[in-house]
């Protein structure tokens, strides 16, 4: 077959046309946010009012309580909201009317009430500040009820949006604020990655990871800004003979285990990347399924990379202290390679 028709594009162009594409065909689709009409704090909506005009492209108050709730209820009566957070740490302001009505309406109605709600939230650390620097990810990490997705490419920005419309369940959209590659308003210290993207809608499923680059000596897993930042170290640590296999989950909720231990057991080693800092994060029940499922396969103990346990700093040089980096990852597979826990408890 030939290969489909595509471009190059950035991560909000692809998620861009994926929202413009889903509401072409389907009208139940909208969306709400603050100044969305303008385009939104990444551009995300850029363009898109006098495509589908203000009844569809609606923008809301400073209430991130009120205008979710108001999602959630269109939601219920059959239509499918897309939320959009300025930051995603604004999302902080509507916990309740996620964690108490979005994710737990269709439970309590007996499977009667459907909530179709996506929620787009740019999330991690870009030298705006604490309070604009939350891995948001990681609150709605322990939540039930609710989908997690983490796209860290233009590919699969686009099909996982595209699927996150079309699901019947609340679904968390989280992508880094480095990551987005807003045309027209360049991100100070971007890691803006472009990519092929088919023109024609696609989807991605749900739980499944995708190998970035195959190794056989180390398993590094992460999402988001952290896959492009271990990419990079895997590409440095080729030089030193070390090979490096780097997975992307792409959802942490569904989470692919299969993929991960499936990896574990060609290395025998697992490096786990976030940014979210390390007390209790994503990475912890990562380190906990592998423990409890493939912990025989393992050569040395699970390492993992992540922020400090500590508000985010303004300052640029600090927030790099505090934020793992290239650096910070091939230090630690350097360290991992040298252990060895069959020679240690053997005594040899």
């Amino acid at each position: 077959m030939p290969e489909p028709k595509g471009r190059n594009i950035t991560v909000v162009e692809a998620i861009r046309e994926a929202v413009t594409q889903e509401m072409k065909n389907d009208e139940s689709v909208f969306i709400i946010g603050e100044d969305i009409r303008i385009g939104g704090s990444f551009l995300f909506t850029l363009g898109l009012v006098d495509k589908f005009g203000p009844d569809r492209i609606i923008d809301m108050p400073i209430s991130e309580s009120g205008f979710v709730g108001m999602a959630i209820g269109a939601a219920i009566q059959g239509r499918r909201p897309i939320v959009d957070f300025q930051y995603g740490d604004f999302v902080l302001e509507a916990m309740d009317q996620i964690i108490q009505q979005a994710s737990k309406l269709h439970y309590m109605s007996g499977g009667q009430v459907n909530i179709p709600i996506v929620l787009q939230m740019p999330t991690g650390a870009s030298g705006r500040g604490s309070q604009h620097a939350n891995s948001v990810e990681g609150f709605f990490f322990h939540i039930p009820g609710l989908k997690l997705v983490t796209p860290s490419t233009p590919y699969d920005a686009k099909g996982l949006m595209i699927r996150s419309i079309r699901d019947n369940n609340p679904v968390m959209f989280c992508v880094h604020k480095h990551n987005y590659g807003s045309k027209g308003r360049p991100l100070s210290n971007s890691t803006i990655a472009t990519g092929h993207v088919p023109q024609e809608p696609y989807t991605i499923d749900f739980g499944k990871a995708d190998i970035k680059r195959t190794g056989k000596d180390v398993t590094i897993v992460s999402i988001l800004r952290m896959v492009h930042l271990s990419i990079n170290a895997a590409k440095e640590l080729q030089k030193e003979g070390i090979s490096a296999e780097v997975i992307d989950l792409r959802t942490l909720v569904p989470l692919d285990t299969e993929t991960i231990i499936d990896s574990i057991k060609k290395t025998h080693r697992l490096v786990i990347v976030q940014e979210d800092n390390m007390r209790g994060g994503w990475g912890s029940e990562v380190s906990a399924i592998v423990a409890e499922n493939a912990l025989s396969y393992l050569d040395a103990p699970i390492l993992r990379v992540a922020s400090l346990d500590t508000p985010v700093p303004f300052s640029p040089l600090l927030e790099d202290i505090v934020i793992p980096n290239e650096t910070r990852i091939i230090n630690t597979v350097r360290t991992q390679m040298d252990m060895n826990i069959k020679k240690d408890f053997n005594g040899q």
